[in-house]
């Protein structure tokens, strides 16, 4: 009885703490399965906090953020996935539909988020930078790790390497997600900016700019480059075979289009904002756009 009850209690050891708290969504579309899980909110220090340890200028200030609950990818999306929503597939590393997608534009991305809005009811969008890094060091559950989910960076990140790899492979983090260090960078929703020393609630970042964030690390990165705090950004019309995406949401509602109802006052609030498939438009625009990740009708 001892020697069983020694076993049972070293199983329970063994057992992550946060293997029983994961909370996962599963969605299929045109035949393709993937998950979303469950992010609960929290308060965190954002920016080159001290396990960083070889934090860049742009990681400072650090910074308090606060976040509402939300969903995030529990892998970067896969060529099987853009594939059943785009009708084509535009990677440059081919040869399994469970890759990472890559070479896609930013402005691409959001024509993806909102065809799979359309398609399944739910207001998909890209992460904020912040939820981003909050998802990457764990949430809530975080150790404080120097990469996502591990300090030993060859247990969760494909780095310095020559191609992408199949999804989901390496060790999760935390909350049960994967490859949010390595693989392919991860576009964010946000406007590319020096980060504020004020505390913050659910930030997108500045309300304009040139580039957009890019986050995560990739296939051919580096130690630094592969930190949960480590930043980079692109313009949004440009595609490289380093740079995918992650879906998130900020909840997992049943709408039938996952278009909100929006009065002919109701205006989105910034300048920037892209139609169905992709192309800015102006404020005279009428129809549906696309304004930090989210779709509105404009009468």
């Amino acid at each position: 009885m001892n020697k069983a009850f020694t076993l049972f209690a070293a199983l329970l050891v063994s057992i992550p703490a946060w293997a029983q708290e994961i909370s996962k969504r599963e969605i299929t579309v045109n035949g393709v399965t993937f998950n979303m899980v469950a992010v609960e909110g929290g308060r965190f220090n954002m920016g080159g906090t001290c396990e960083q340890l070889t934090p860049e200028d742009d990681e400072f200030p650090i910074h308090v953020v606060t976040l509402d609950d939300f969903y995030i990818g529990e892998t970067e999306v896969t060529q099987a996935l853009w594939s059943a929503v785009m009708g084509e597939n535009p990677s440059g590393f081919q040869g399994d539909p469970n890759l990472p997608v890559e070479r896609v534009m930013w402005i691409e991305c959001q024509t993806f988020v909102s065809k799979l809005s359309t398609l399944t009811g739910i207001n998909f969008r890209l992460p904020t930078e912040s939820e981003w890094e909050y998802a990457a060091r764990g949430g809530k559950y975080t150790h404080y790790y120097q990469y996502s989910g591990s300090d030993d960076i060859d247990e969760v990140a494909w780095h310095d390497g020559n191609c992408t790899h199949v999804v989901g492979q390496l060790q999760p983090n935390e909350l049960g997600i994967y490859d949010m260090s390595g693989n392919v960078f991860e576009w964010c929703q946000d406007w590319f900016g020096d980060y504020d020393m004020m505390p913050i609630v659910n930030p997108t970042g500045p309300e304009d700019g040139e580039n957009r964030v890019r986050r995560g690390g990739s296939w051919g990165g580096t130690y630094n480059g592969s930190r949960v705090s480590f930043r980079r950004y692109e313009l949004e019309n440009i595609r490289y075979n380093y740079i995918g995406l992650r879906l998130a949401a900020s909840e997992m509602g049943n709408a039938i289009t996952g278009i909100p109802s929006v009065t002919t006052e109701q205006q989105p609030k910034s300048d920037t904002r892209y139609n169905v498939i992709g192309q800015p438009v102006g404020n005279d625009y009428h129809g549906i756009v696309i304004e930090d990740g989210k779709k509105s009708i404009i009468k």
